[in-house]
């Protein structure tokens, strides 16, 4: 082979002498061919795909720039320099034919070379030219191609040079044509390595940047420089990449999904009909008929199990699709990584090999000096390239991350908008959440790490194969070692695995508590029950604490496993090597050697069972995804939509349930809803009235039957489902804007006076669930936007029974009614308001889920059945409450010819109506409205002058506090005087320890090797042997049990202030004023319970152990380095400057983008939360694609600022990867320098140390950012541990026993206001209430009613005045003393999830005798009864389980039982149809007779029969006295009863 090569060259291809010398050089043959061919022979392999491009013809091509002309010219100038050597030659051999002596022939390489390189250049402008098609202008492929050219060309470059210095110059035109091809290229290099710029760049660098900026991550300098200078906002950060958007990336996930569901439902088929086979089979044993019946009873209760074990539906859903969708999809990421990593894995070895040279040149003197700067050029050389790869590897490993999250959570949101309902029992809200939130994560941390699968084991199998060429077989005794570790991690894996499972058990449970505490939080404050559901908080939190204890003392064992697996296998190994043979001396090339290759042992070694946990914990998470997921869709086969049926509803012996196997709760309906008509749905409470309509709108389980429902739908639901949105959307609600039709809608809803109060008009934002908005206005804006969606159908399930009487009137007027806006629709309506009745075209009669008469209203009565005694019962008694001014409907003919100015008087009615509530909920709301003022300018200096003149509280919901700049150092010390500083004290001990044992072990062993050199050609005497052993052994265990201790010491440390920092925060927050829940979002204090107390849990005390252990790790790595060489130190301050100032820029940056990921996160799961709590609405309207839409812009706002933290670390790592480099450079550097005065064992510590460093100071950097960032948690967590409290809940006086015993309440010029800078809401009140006395208390909406109440529980503090009840003055007791011994029964029902028994009496006061006879009186025993659990029947979330009236009836009950002195009635009866109100208004009069009552009244009806009337107007009493005066005085209180069509006091008689 060489002789052909010297033949080709026409010199000698290779001479090892020239290398044996000082000043060493290469053969020119071996520069002509070997140098030339890389550089090409790369070249051409990559060209084919570099020229695909131009077979993409629809490709848009880009103008010309400055870059790309310069790189062509170059390119030219190149091919002209080949051309003209070329040509040279041709003269030449021209020349030599002419010449004498014609058979002296040119070498072939010159005939070769020059064409060679004219055919690559050519090419190379080719590419050039193609890649104008894309828009990333400069490939990998060629940039490699000018870097190995350039490299390739320093040796003929310094070997001619060399030639020129001696004065010989044998060939001159190639030697210049050399050196201007050489400097071309280098130049070409040089721009290639600059990016392009245009108007893709600006939005996003990195489509454009160079090959050189991509692997080094420079494009995002500019975002680093930004974050450094002031904290970055969303608009600093770049559009994302197309592959990174939500919508791409979904489409192809759910494309695969299908498929791959669908074979895994086949397979659940199978697997269940082999369970009925096996199932059928046990139930075929033959029974005599008498025996049978007895078995019948027991048969019963197993039947119920062994159905479910058939079919499976509580354990068996499709499994096991989740992982191959996933790999599928992501397979080209996946690959694409895995060959960085391969790259990085083998290069991770050839460090160590080089060390082993290193060491051996050291302790060689007669080397020559040059190979052991190749050495140090080498090591660097590596590292450099190994530090690419491994950040382009994670580079793809984040991304997928990312992009698996991103998947999963749409994966669940679309799910969530057509899940079936048997799902979504199964699942709350909070768990819903949860797969969202902590499952997508699950799955985006492992696949972080998801290619040390195979990587842990190559690395495993190649470092062993190394060791044994060093150690021989001993090695066998270290892996040995080993393999005893891997059962051992595998057991604390296992373990740790179920302490993890309770735990996310325990969390779901803890934070469904915290939603509904902070949900009916104003109901916990009334009954002062805060403290029973603390207890309950407190309860689960013990025992997440006491798991989390277990699960960090097995993360201690597992560490100190970990720690000492490295030592115990090079004690092992060393000990075996040294003992079996004495021949076998330990030298410092071998031990160092082995050190190192031991070192690169622990990473894979480590990850490993870490990887398996990981693995385990995703496996849960993906089971409850595939249940998720897999689970059923809501099956709408029921409901169709035939346009040719002769009606717009026909139900066809419909039956359906809530759940498949339970009873029905609509039953054999037939019907036919003529188009147009109005039709009204009457019954009791609990007779399937709002289960009718939602069959209709098919969220039901189909037994039997269908509906046809011709043409579009609208649906109003009873609760209104209000968006956190503005006023404006929450009525167009996606529909273009229409203005004459908009104010059409205004005008008949009611909300014109509305806009006038609320202070952006329809701009106003609207907090979640409506908050700042009253029953009335929040039913209001959801008819609003049902009327003005303009469908054929609509269904409004009772939207009256929120609206004052006169609003109501005056919405059925024109609306509804026969002449209203809808009047040519087809209407549905359930109602409980007996007057609208007559107005309609028919009446639906239900009684228990089945219709029993069906009829226009005179037909119904002159049929004399259930309908007709209902309303003769009602008849006055609904005179009386819909204060039935004639004027608003036409209802008899003899009424037409009216005076246009009646009709003007009921007008002016409703609107000065709605005025006063609004008044009145403003003055509630603006106490909300001074927290704003700060977030409102920060909004307004961020969206520039145009917002400048936002009204003062058009904005409700704070924007979330985010703290910028550096975390404050009193936040650490929060922490750490949390943890306590005993322990923390103790802490810093162990691990300053352990550092120590780390170093004295390190150096011990250079002492050791120097032995080699001692016993030179003696016997080793055992002796020594022994001792060096020995003493090397104790350190390692020392620094075992150190490690242990610490990790211990960190888990009960940090454990405790987990448990102080979350029961200060449950507390403080059960302990704020109401006011404080208005204005903060719940999603938000939930946020604080979930995610940041998990941060507390769980981070933190991660990041603080790694970071004290880093720290550490690095100031010992440096003093051995300078130990060994001192003249390092010099160094290490340049290099401390650099690694300070990219820490510094970069954390101050990653901290930011932090911060804007979990700002940006909260709205994916508020929106979530609020699709979930109106799908019914959304399906109805048909509005799904929509809210996907919205879903997947919330997600890619929060994919930016994680994409961009994921580039800031690769960004960081390279930078510090490029100090941890020049550390191990320099260290072997001044090593060879220093070679003379230095001992190998000395050289060899030095560099194996420095080898280390660039992992640690990798993870330094990575964990002063993390802890920087997680203890934002703490300052979170601590900013709501410092809100403001509302008044002690015992103070040091202490009402008497049995106080109020009399009931005797006087208001003493008794003034107050919501908030300090706000008016007054009520103006000094003077009265008293006499004991027993029955007062009722009426005023327009807004006349401070509410007020009144919230006064009398103190949820607002007294301005002036005082109020004495029983001659104490209240706001001298504790709120709790206080609190206990009022009763009142609120306005909107609130239960909590928990049994029936616990919604009634949550600290279990009551014997259950008792418990059965309030519910007895308020009438729900007879329900209760028939429950399979009775009292402990599971109340599911909100009490959505039962109806609405039915939830009423259970705080009737409550407060029966309470049964004090003083009741208060917040009108509570606008939920309930008349028979229920009845019941109620009798129970109330006959239980509480003995006691005060004061109720606030709507209906006047209720309230006649009291002892007095009080008649508030704007915060003022006007009239004080019994009804039967007030009603002759004239005065306000008669004009109000003359409007509600109450002539005396008798006419309220049952």
């Amino acid at each position: 082979m060489s002789k052909a090569l010297d033949e080709y060259c026409g010199s000698v291809f290779w001479n090892s002498s020239l290398l044996e010398r000082p000043d060493p050089d290469l053969p020119i043959c071996f520069e002509q061919t070997v140098l030339v061919w890389i550089p090409l022979g790369f070249f051409w392999l990559c060209a084919p795909w570099q020229l695909i491009n131009f077979c993409k013809s629809h490709k848009v091509r880009s103008p010309t720039t400055k870059i790309y002309l310069t790189k062509q010219i170059l390119t030219f100038l190149l091919l002209c320099v080949s051309i003209a050597g070329i040509g040279i030659t041709i003269a030449e051999h021209v020349e030599g034919q002419s010449s004498t002596n014609s058979n002296k022939m040119l070498p072939t390489v010159l005939y070769v070379n020059a064409p060679l390189h004219a055919v690559t250049w050519i090419l190379v402008l080719i590419i050039h030219h193609s890649r104008r098609y894309c828009a990333r202008k400069d490939t990998g492929a060629l940039f490699i191609f000018w870097t190995l050219s350039v490299v390739c060309g320093i040796f003929p470059f310094q070997s001619l040079i060399r030639i020129a210095l001696n004065g010989d110059i044998p060939d001159y035109p190639r030697f210049c044509l050399f050196f201007i091809s050489f400097g071309l290229q280098v130049i070409i290099l040089i721009i290639s390595s600059i990016s392009e710029t245009n108007d893709l760049s600006k939005k996003n660098p990195e489509l454009t940047a160079s090959f050189l900026s991509r692997i080094t991550f420079s494009w995002y300098d500019s975002i680093v420089f930004k974050g450094y200078k002031r904290p970055l906002v969303m608009e600093d950060l770049w559009e994302l990449n197309k592959e990174d958007q939500t919508k791409n990336i979904y489409e192809g996930f759910e494309k695969i999904m299908k498929v791959e569901v669908a074979k895994s439902r086949k397979k659940l088929e199978k697997r269940r009909n082999k369970r009925k086979q096996k199932g059928g089979d046990i139930e075929m044993n033959g029974l005599s008929k008498a025996q049978s019946q007895d078995v019948l009873v027991e048969e019963g209760k197993k039947k119920k199990k062994k159905e479910e074990s058939i079919s499976g539906t509580s354990k068996d859903y499709p499994k096991s699709w989740l992982i191959k969708t996933l790999m599928k999809m992501f397979s080209n990421i996946l690959l694409h990584s895995a060959f960085f990593k391969l790259i990085h894995d083998l290069l991770v070895f050839v460090s160590p090999q080089i060390l082993k040279a290193m060491v051996r040149f050291t302790s060689d003197p007669n080397e020559y000096q040059w190979k052991g700067f190749m050495y140090a050029v080498l090591l660097i050389v590596t590292a450099l390239i190994q530090s690419l790869c491994l950040q382009q590897y994670f580079q793809g490993c984040f991304v997928l991350g990312m992009r698996v999250r991103t998947v999963l959570t749409a994966a669940v949101y679309k799910k969530a908008l057509t899940v079936s309902n048997a799902i979504r029992k199964e699942s709350t809200v909070g768990e819903t959440v949860n797969l969202m939130s902590a499952d997508a994560q699950k799955f985006m941390d492992l696949t972080n790490f998801i290619h040390l699968i195979w990587s842990s084991p190559l690395q495993i199998a190649v470092s062993v194969v190394f060791l044994w060429t060093e150690l021989g077989p001993s090695v066998l005794a270290g892996f040995g070692v080993m393999i005893l570790l891997i059962p051992i991690n595998a057991l604390l894996a296992t373990k740790s695995k179920t302490f993890q499972m309770k735990n996310m058990k325990n969390k779901d449970k803890r934070l469904k508590i915290m939603n509904e505490i902070l949900s009916g939080i104003k109901i916990l404050k009334l009954y002062a029950w805060e403290t029973s559901f603390e207890n309950q908080v407190q309860e689960i939190r013990e025992k997440e604490l006491k798991n989390m204890l277990h699960f960090a003392y097995l993360f201690s064992v597992s560490l100190f496993v970990f720690t000492c697996a490295p030592f115990l296998v090079s004690v092992a190994s060393f000990a075996v090597y040294v003992v079996t043979d004495p021949d076998n001396v330990l030298t410092a090339e071998k031990a160092f050697t082995s050190i190192s290759l031991f070192n690169i042992l622990r990473f894979p070694l480590a990850m490993l069972p870490m990887l398996i946990s990981n693995m385990v914990q995703t496996n849960v998470s993906c089971g409850r995804l595939e249940k998720y997921l897999g689970g059923g869709d809501l099956d709408n086969s029921a409901i169709s939509n035939d346009p040719t049926i002769d009606a717009a509803i026909q139900f066809s012996d419909a039956t359906f349930t809530w759940e498949q196997g339970t009873s029905p709760a609509v039953k054999n309906i037939n019907l036919d809803l003529k188009e147009g008509h109005l039709v009204a749905v009457v019954g009791g409470v609990g007779s399937g009235k709002s289960s009718l309509v939602s069959a209709m709108l098919g969220e039901m389980d189909h037994v039997k039957g269908h509906i046809n429902i011709k043409g579009s739908v609208a649906y109003v639901p009873q609760q209104a489902w209000i968006q956190n949105a503005t006023l404006k959307d929450n009525i167009l609600f996606g529909a273009p804007l229409d203005n004459e039709r908009y104010q059409q809608v205004l005008e008949a809803c009611a909300l014109l006076p509305d806009l006038q109060i609320l202070p952006g008009g329809d701009m106003s934002e609207i907090g979640e669930k409506g908050i700042n908005l009253s029953g009335g206005q929040k039913q209001r804006v959801s008819l609003a936007r049902a009327v003005y969606q303009n469908t054929d159908i609509y269904i409004l399930d009772d939207p009256l029974s929120a609206v004052d009487a006169h609003v109501g009137k005056h919405i059925f007027e024109k609306v509804v009614g026969p002449d209203g806006l809808l009047k040519n629709k087809t209407r549905v309506l359930v109602t409980h308001g007996v007057s609208f009745l007559k107005h309609t075209d028919e009446i639906v009669v239900l009684v228990n889920g089945r219709v029993t008469e069906t009829g226009s209203y005179k037909t119904l009565l002159a049929n004399n059945g259930a309908f007709a005694e209902f309303l003769k019962t009602y008849a006055k008694q609904d005179h009386a409450k819909d204060s039935e001014p004639t004027v608003l409907l036409h209802a008899d003919e003899e009424d037409d010819g009216e005076d246009p100015f009646d009709q003007e008087v009921a007008e002016d009615i409703v609107t000065t109506i709605i005025k006063r509530e609004n008044s009145l909920h403003r003055r509630k709301l603006s106490s909300m409205n001074g927290t704003l003022r700060k977030s409102l300018k920060d909004v307004a200096k961020d969206k520039g002058e145009d917002k400048k003149n936002i009204a003062k509280g058009q904005q409700l919901i704070e924007k979330e506090t985010m703290e910028t700049g550096k975390v404050k150092f009193s936040v650490y010390l929060k922490y750490l005087r949390a943890i306590g500083w005993g322990y923390s004290i103790w802490i810093l001990v162990a691990y300053i320890l352990q550092n120590a044992a780390f170093v004295g072990q390190n150096i011990w062993l250079s002492e050791w090797t120097s032995d080699s050199v001692t016993y030179f050609n003696e016997t080793y005497p055992a002796s020594q042997r022994d001792m060096r052993l020995g003493v090397f052994g104790a350190l390692g265990v020392g620094q075992g049990i150190f490690v242990f201790l610490g990790a211990f010491l960190v888990a009960a440390g940090t454990m405790r202030a987990s448990r102080l920092l979350h029961t200060q925060m449950l507390r403080n927050i059960l302990h704020v004023p109401m006011q404080f829940f208005d204005t903060t979002p719940t999603g938000r204090i939930v946020n604080r319970f979930a995610k940041d107390i998990f941060t507390v849990d769980e981070t933190i005390p991660m990041s603080f152990r790694s970071w004290i252990s880093c720290v550490l790790g690095v100031i010992s790595t440096l003093l051995v380095i300078c130990l060994a060489t001192p003249i390092f130190a010099a160094i290490i301050v340049p290099l401390a400057i650099f690694y300070y100032f990219v820490q510094r820029f970069y954390v101050t940056t990653s901290r930011q983008l932090r911060r804007l990921d979990s700002v940006t996160r909260s709205p994916i799961y508020s929106h979530f939360g609020e699709t979930v709590s109106g799908l019914s609405v959304i399906r109805a309207y048909g509005h799904q694609q929509r809210f996907l839409q919205h879903n997947e812009d919330t997600l890619d706002i929060n994919q930016k600022s994680v994409y961009s933290s994921i580039v800031s670390n690769r960004w960081l790592a390279i930078r510090l990867e490029f100090v941890g480099n020049l550390t191990v450079f320099f260290a072997a550097l001044f090593a060879v320098l220093a070679r003379g005065t230095v001992d190998s064992g000395t050289v060899g510590l030095s560099i194996s140390s420095a080898l280390n460093i660039t992992q640690t100071l990798n993870w330094l950097v990575r964990m002063t950012s993390e802890l920087e960032t997680n203890i934002v948690a703490v300052e979170r967590v601590d900013e709501y541990i410092k809100v403001e409290n509302e008044a002690e809940w015992t103070a040091q006086k202490r009402p008497p026993e049995n106080w109020p015993d009399k009931g005797i309440m006087q208001f003493v010029d008794y003034k107050a206001r919501y908030r300090s800078e706000l008016d007054l809401v009520l103006h000094g009140i003077s009265c008293t209430i006499d004991s027993m006395e029955k007062v009722g208390i009426v005023g327009r909406t807004g006349a401070g009613k509410s007020s009144l109440t919230n006064c009398l529980f103190r949820v607002i503090e007294a301005a002036g005045g005082k109020i004495l009840i029983d001659g104490v003055d209240i706001s001298t007791i504790g709120l709790h003393d206080l609190r206990n011994k009022l009763t009142i029964i609120p306005q909107d029902p609130v239960l909590f999830s928990g049994t029936l028994r616990m919604n009634l009496d949550p600290f279990e006061q009551y014997t259950d005798e008792e418990v059965w006879k309030a519910l007895e009186l308020s009438h729900l025993k007879p329900y209760v009864e028939e429950l399979q659990e009775k009292l402990f029947h599971e109340v599911s979330e909100g009490g959505e389980n039962l109806s609405v009236g039915q939830r009423q009836l259970l705080c009737l009950a409550r407060a029966l039982l309470r049964k004090s002195k003083i009741l208060i009635l917040d009108e509570a009866t606008a939920a309930v149809d008349l028979e229920t109100d009845n019941l109620i208004q009798r129970t109330i009069r006959s239980e509480f007779a003995d006691c005060t009552v004061l109720t606030i009244a709507h209906r006047l009806h209720t309230i006649m029969d009291s002892n007095k009337v009080m008649v508030l107007d704007t915060g003022k009493i006007i009239e004080y006295d019994s009804p039967e005066n007030l009603l002759q005085s004239q005065g306000h209180f008669a004009s109000m009863a003359k409007d509600a069509g109450i002539e005396g006091t008798n006419s309220t008689s049952f």
